[in-house]
């Protein structure tokens, strides 16, 4: 790396800048209102998040999907399984806004 690209290797990086080893830990601590959407015919899913990990980091997936097939544009001969999953999705996403503004407004109401 050094001596094509004049850049210093650096193995530990995306442990360090991700939060080490444990993402779990990571993420229940310092983490909200994460979707980890898969595709189980995705390769990658296997290392992916599949279950979830609190109340506002939920894992959403698929036994048919693959890699972002879910984060397309919608087609009108998309198969119904993946309707459903961006549906989830939506809605999911869709009840953490209504909570903020839940949240906001009796907040404002106190002061």
């Amino acid at each position: 790396c050094k001596d094509k690209y004049n850049v210093l290797p650096r193995p530990h990086w995306i442990t360090t800048y991700y939060g080490g080893h444990d993402m779990k830990l990571v993420l229940e601590r310092f983490g909200s209102n994460i979707i980890f959407s898969n595709g189980l015919k995705d390769p990658y899913s296997s290392a992916g998040v599949l279950e979830d990990l609190s109340n506002s980091i939920v894992a959403v997936y698929t036994t048919n999907g693959t890699h972002c097939m879910d984060i397309g544009s919608a087609r009108k001969d998309d198969p119904v399984w993946l309707v459903n999953q961006r549906r989830r999705e939506v809605d999911i996403i869709d009840a953490w806004t209504k909570q903020y503004y839940l949240d906001l407004k009796s907040y404002l109401r106190s002061l």
